[in-house]
């Protein structure tokens, strides 16, 4: 009974924290992205992509969350948008205490879109909120069709789903309108994308989709 009190204080806590972020961003007219996946399934390429897709209509900011290093901040940073670099030590997701901390180093004037990378992890960052509009998340084709049943969380959570490396099929026995059935069993609400980030085949619709959402 200890360990769930302790816990329920924590996420009741992030959550305050959370609230005030979003008024902050509210006030600053921001869509903020809270942008999960697994490992290695392509955030960082996906916000390379936007980025320069998107240069000239939408003025977007990154904030990178990893457990060590700042590599993905730097392949943001030669982009030429603003990017703060978090660095968690070992804990498995962003809070809202962690992205509230890097407002100093943030423009939100000049900003029109905010995307939080979080860590790579399939479990936690669904739990925590950090003052976001909307969770997005990628799956890679490579982790095949169970991963919906396996972490509902996160699939319940998001808003999107981007279903990357579709050039990878080929080679794969991996089924990608079972990937959208077992998404859209956990989430009948999700909007999913179909993507190759590396090719940028599908990715259309998904700028499309943002271009949307920040001039609402």
């Amino acid at each position: 009974m200890k360990k769930i009190s302790v816990v329920r204080n924590i996420l009741e806590a992030n959550e305050r924290i959370s609230e005030q972020n979003r008024a902050l961003f509210n006030e600053k007219g921001l869509f903020v992205i809270n942008l999960m996946s697994s490992p290695g399934a392509g955030k960082t390429t996906l916000l390379e992509r936007t980025i320069e897709n998107l240069k000239g209509e939408v003025r977007v900011g990154v904030i990178e969350g990893d457990v060590q290093s700042s590599r993905d901040a730097e392949r943001i940073a030669a982009h030429d948008v603003q990017v703060v670099q978090i660095n968690t030590g070992g804990a498995c997701h962003l809070d809202g205490n962690m992205i509230r901390d890097t407002f100093d180093s943030m423009d939100f004037d000049n900003m029109d879109l905010l995307i939080v990378e979080n860590v790579g992890n399939l479990v936690c960052p669904a739990e925590f909120k950090v003052g976001e509009d909307v969770k997005v998340m990628i799956l890679s084709v490579t982790e095949g069709e169970d991963k919906p049943s396996k972490y509902p969380l996160m699939f319940h959570e998001s808003s999107v789903l981007l279903v990357n490396k579709t050039d990878l099929l080929p080679y794969l026995d991996t089924d990608l309108e079972e990937i959208h059935t077992e998404s859209l069993k956990v989430n009948p609400e999700l909007t999913i994308f179909d993507v190759s980030c590396k090719t940028g085949e599908g990715l259309e619709g998904w700028f499309d989709w943002l271009r949307t959402r920040v001039s609402r």
